[in-house]
C-alpha cells in the first residue's frame, strides 16, 4: 500500500523539493496557495512515476485544512508523514517600523495556523507517523522582527509536541537545514552569492537521510 505524504507549504523551496524527493516512494498531498507551482511539482512527480493530489489551499484558513484533514481521513485512513514548510517571510525592518497588517501576517501564516494544524494532522499521524518542522534560529537578530519572533513560536509548539509524543507516538522532528538558494531567503540576503548556498534539493535529501 502506497504511503502518504503530506506537504504544507509545497510550491516552492525546500516544501517542493521535499515532495519530489518522496515522491517516489509516497502519494504526495501538495498543499499552497500558488496554482501555478503546485501544477509545476505535478509535472516532476508524474514524469518520474509519481503521484501527487494538488490541494491549492491556504494553511491560514481552519476551514479549508479541516475538510482537507476529513478528506485524507475519508479516503486514505490516514497519513504516514507530515513536512510542514509554509511560512510567511515579511521583509526584514527595524522594530520600531513594524506595520499591524504586516505583522498580522506573519502571526498568523508562522504561528496561529499551527493551533488548528497540529490538531487536524495528529490523528491522521496516529502513532507511527512522522511529523518534520525545519527551524530557522534567527529570533533577536536584527531587523528580524517579524519572521524571527513567529517563526520562533511556531518552532516552540512543535518542539513542545514533540517532548509530548516521544513515547507514544507520532514522531516529531524539528530539523536545521543549512542555508539554501530560496527565494525566502532572497528575500532577506539580496545580493548574496547563491552559489555559496545549499540547494533545496540537496538539503531535502540530506534531512530525509538524517530520519533515516
Amino acid at each position: 500500500m502506497t504511503k502518504l505524504a503530506l506537504i504544507t507549504g509545497a510550491s516552492r523551496g525546500l516544501g517542493f523539493a521535499l515532495a519530489e524527493a518522496l515522491a517516489p516512494s509516497h502519494h504526495i498531498i501538495a498543499v499552497a496557495r500558488t496554482v501555478g507551482g503546485l501544477e509545476e511539482l505535478d509535472d516532476r512527480i508524474q514524469s518520474k512515476g509519481g503521484s501527487a493530489t494538488l490541494a491549492p489551499m491556504d494553511v491560514t484558513d481552519r476551514n479549508a485544512m479541516a475538510h482537507l484533514c476529513r478528506s485524507i481521513h475519508d479516503r486514505w485512513g490516514g497519513l504516514a508523514l507530515w513536512a510542514h514548510t509554509a511560512i510567511h517571510a515579511s521583509a526584514l525592518t527595524p522594530a520600531p517600523h513594524i506595520d499591524p497588517k504586516e505583522w498580522r501576517k506573519a502571526l498568523t501564516t508562522n504561528a496561529d495556523a499551527m493551533g488548528h494544524l497540529i490538531p487536524f494532522v495528529a490523528p491522521l499521524l496516529g502513532e507511527a507517523g512522522t511529523a518534520l518542522f525545519f527551524d530557522d534560529p534567527v529570533q533577536g537578530q536584527k531587523f528580524y522582527g517579524y519572521y524571527g519572533t513567529t517563526k520562533a513560536a511556531q518552532i516552540a509548539l512543535a518542539r513542545s509536541w514533540a517532548a509530548e509524543t516521544e513515547r507514544t507516538g507520532p514522531r516529531v522532528h524539528v530539523l536545521t537545514p543549512n542555508p539554501m538558494a530560496t527565494a525566502t531567503r532572497a528575500r532577506f540576503h539580496p545580493g548574496e552569492d547563491r552559489a555559496t548556498l545549499a540547494t533545496p534539493e540537496s538539503e531535502a535529501k540530506r534531512l530525509l537521510a538524517v530520519l533515516a
